[in-house]
């Protein structure tokens, strides 16, 4: 028997029209090439989306079509989110930072039709432009007066396109599976692979990210999305803000401007913010230097990496600011886990919720968890047991898009294997020990490297922190500490060695220490272990 219910699809024009009607007047701010401060309302955003959707049906793109994005974070982009997967074809956001080839694989492989661009990433499209077979053309998303020149055949500015089209537009209706959005995850060996979403997982998603346990997004929330559009729908909150009629804050290419990020933050009034640690270094930097505080924001999530324990402890003891430490991936959408304090906890003194908020926190409704041995029998939820971490539930990818080799990410149970190594307590929380490719295996034991890590940041000498596994005549393996230092502080091999004691187990301590100028990061704000190993593939301890 099924229930008498009725049977409405969740898509994502449906988050749309609720907006309009009942949150038209909430702001959306954006920084973007040809305006530092462009400010207008949700029903600005949603008439000129409607103008946007007329303006793909008479570029002639049809339902499931891909329509690439190379963007930062602005209102254009904002309704290119909405105009292309509300109208049944697939926003495909691609991450202009990739390596070239990598960017041509991925436009290539989705065969996109038109590509909308930024204006400062249209010299990339300039010189990929031979490579791209099948895109037939590119719209700059900039006015008229800062259209560049170009060579490319059929270029598009986007201000125009729009100029003549009406603002009335009938959203299709449409199964809630239908795909709706596409994103390639870089941080897989060979090429980039296609994680598609669908309308039904990116509505499901954005409730659970609006949860009061989750991120609990509101209507009185100002929301600073510093966490790229172009990376896993920007975490989702281009879908939860309008959702609850939350204000929208967008910084452009600034996103990893200190000084910038701050001017905004006070400015418009920022009471939570999502960005990786890189993100947050940079703005607790630019604030230690220049005296500034953000006294709006109550609130920080923080993803894509292991945040340190010294970026939790000092936005809450210097600025109150309490931080959320999130778990996913681009497979999961990407929210897995957050942070949250469980009653069964108990009284917990300052530095035990900091040692909390420094783990990957707690699994959200919608997301089933379970770690496994070798033999892929499940661990217990002690604690001490560590083992692959598997993962599923609505917004988890079940395949890779047009996979060539037919790879099912999925174990035979249905189980999405993350390529992460986890512990969970009893009380559900999940601590990463580290990726599997990264984990440091000395002597048959496990070292995690990311505890080292975020163990090595605490130092007040150290900007930033990686360990790697170097190979060891004894003990096969053994940890490499590779440290950026602040230029105003001397830090020794021997005092950072010493920082370790008592703060790990002695056996887990580095065996030596690099110091570097710079580490090297991926396009999404991690650091890139595997050009470290290459880097120090000739490296023998002492």
């Amino acid at each position: 028997m099924h229930g008498l219910m009725m049977n409405t699809p969740l898509l994502i024009s449906s988050i749309m029209r609720f907006a309009d009607l009942n949150y038209p007047d909430r702001e959306i701010v954006s920084v973007t090439a040809d305006n530092p401060n462009h400010r207008y309302t949700y029903r600005d955003a949603f008439a000129r989306t409607r103008q946007l959707a007329n303006a793909l049906n008479k570029l002639g793109v049809k339902q499931g079509d891909r329509i690439g994005t190379l963007a930062w974070n602005d209102y254009r982009h904002f309704e290119l989110y909405y105009a292309v997967s509300g109208s049944g074809m697939v926003c495909h956001t691609i991450n202009p930072r990739l390596y070239p080839e990598q960017v041509t694989y991925i436009i290539n492989h989705a065969q996109d039709r038109f590509l909308f661009v930024d204006l400062l990433v249209m010299p990339l499209i300039e010189k990929l432009w031979p490579a791209l077979a099948g895109v037939e053309g590119v719209v700059v998303m900039t006015d008229e007066a800062h259209m560049p020149a170009s060579e490319i055949p059929n270029v598009m500015c986007y201000e125009t396109l729009l100029a003549s089209e009406s603002d009335q537009f009938d959203w299709p209706e449409f199964d809630e599976n239908t795909a709706s959005a596409l994103c390639y995850t870089s941080g897989t060996t060979g090429n980039p692979k296609g994680v598609l979403y669908s309308h039904r997982s990116a509505v499901l998603h954005a409730y659970a990210g609006c949860l009061p346990d989750v991120l609990a997004f509101s209507g009185q929330d100002c929301v600073l999305l510093v966490v790229p559009m172009f990376h896993v729908n920007g975490w989702g909150v281009p879908y939860s803000s309008p959702m609850v009629g939350a204000k929208m804050v967008m910084p452009g290419p600034k996103m990893a401007d200190g000084e910038a990020l701050c001017a905004l933050i006070n400015r418009e009034s920022v009471s939570i913010a999502s960005g990786v640690p890189t993100i947050w270094l940079a703005l607790l930097s630019y604030l230690e230097q220049s005296g500034a505080t953000i006294p709006s924001v109550n609130r920080v999530s923080v993803g894509g990496a292991a945040c340190p324990r010294s970026i939790i402890e000092t936005f809450d003891r210097k600025y109150n600011v309490s931080v959320h430490q999130g778990w996913g991936m681009t497979e999961t959408s990407p929210l897995g886990t957050i942070f949250k304090i469980k009653p069964a906890m108990g009284e917990l003194t300052q530095d035990q919720q900091y040692d909390l908020r420094a783990k990957q926190g707690c699994g959200v409704f919608g997301i089933e968890m379970r770690i496994t041995d070798e033999n892929d029998q499940p661990l217990p939820w002690d604690g001490v047991a560590f083992g692959a971490l598997k993962v599923r539930g609505p917004w988890v990818a079940s395949e890779y898009y047009k996979l060539e080799d037919g790879d099912n990410p999925l174990d035979a149970d249905g189980w999405f294997d993350t390529g992460d190594v986890a512990t969970i307590d009893p009380h559900g929380v999940m601590t990463i020990t580290d990726r599997s490719k990264d984990v440091i295996k000395s002597g048959g034991e496990w070292i995690s490297s990311i505890e080292l890590e975020n163990t090595a940041v605490g130092h007040p000498g150290v900007v930033e922190a990686a360990v790697i596994g170097r190979e060891h005549p004894k003990w096969t393996e053994r940890p490499l500490l590779i440290v950026v230092t602040k230029e105003q502080q001397a830090v020794s091999k021997d005092e950072l060695l010493a920082w370790f004691d008592g703060r790990v187990a002695s056996w887990w301590k580095p065996d030596d220490v690099a110091f570097v100028e710079a580490l090297p990061h991926t396009a999404t704000g991690k650091i890139d272990k595997l050009s470290l190993r290459k880097q120090f593939a000739d490296y023998k301890f002492p």
